[in-house]
């Protein structure tokens, strides 16, 4: 169960993956460089049609275009990670690691490379190393709630859902509007069984982002599990309990 829902970033994109099952998938991001953005949306459209060496194509010529762009070497990892799995491609699978590399190069707090990186190391047999890449990034950002949240995600794919709880419970007391730290942590708790803690936690979330979907359902499906008779997010729909946690 992924928890959560994603953040958004420069432009229109998002990104996120649930690891459950060894099942990953990536929506890429556009990019926030001026110059390097076509090239990137370019990418990210033929990603999302599965024409991945056409969609790399497009992310060298955005980091030759603009090579301090790091949302460029993130999609270019992204893909070769995804093209490396599928094949089980050992030489994809480093560039991809090479990739996620240069791009914290670039920026050092981009959460999603962080992300992307973390599940590349745990799939590869690394889940020391991607604990310690998460914690060594809140250690040299001790105010950063997404650091904590990309921690707290990698803890409760481990199984260790009270460090996970811990950890997203820093999140929010470092940033309270922080809508992703308060749906990883109803989603935890909804799925420990404290249903009305996740309700509040969702309600939370939802007042941050009013047009999250997934979020307003979960806060349905809650509200018709609980028994309670207050309106739902959307004001008219219901939903089964049994759908999905929302992601983050």
């Amino acid at each position: 169960m992924g928890f959560g829902d994603s953040d958004n970033r420069c432009v229109s994109g998002t990104t996120w993956f649930a690891a459950s099952a060894g099942v990953l998938v990536l929506l890429l991001v556009p990019g926030c460089g001026v110059v390097a953005t076509g090239e990137n949306t370019r990418g990210v459209l033929l990603y999302q049609k599965g024409d991945y060496y056409a969609a790399m194509d497009e992310f060298q010529r955005a980091m030759a275009t603009s090579p301090e762009n790091a949302d460029a070497y993130y999609n270019m990892a992204a893909t070769l990670a995804q093209l490396g799995k599928a094949g089980k491609n050992q030489a994809m699978l480093q560039q991809a690691e090479m990739m996620y590399n240069q791009c914290l190069d670039r920026d050092p707090n981009h959460a999603d490379c962080y992300r992307g990186l973390a599940v590349l190391l745990t799939e590869t047999g690394r889940k020391d190393r991607a604990v310690a890449l998460l914690k060594n990034w809140a250690i040299r950002n001790p105010r950063s709630a997404d650091a904590r949240v990309e921690l707290a995600r990698l803890y409760d794919e481990f199984g260790d859902k009270k460090t996970a709880q811990a950890q997203l419970q820093q999140a929010v007391q470092l940033d309270q509007t922080n809508r992703r730290a308060w749906t990883a942590l109803a989603a935890l708790r909804e799925s420990q069984g404290d249903y009305s803690q996740a309700l509040a936690n969702y309600q939370r979330a939802y007042s941050l982002n009013p047009r999250d979907s997934a979020v307003a359902a979960r806060i349905a499906a809650l509200n018709r599990s609980i028994g309670t008779s207050s309106p739902t997010a959307s004001g008219t729909r219901t939903v089964d309990a049994s759908m999905p946690t929302a992601r983050y």
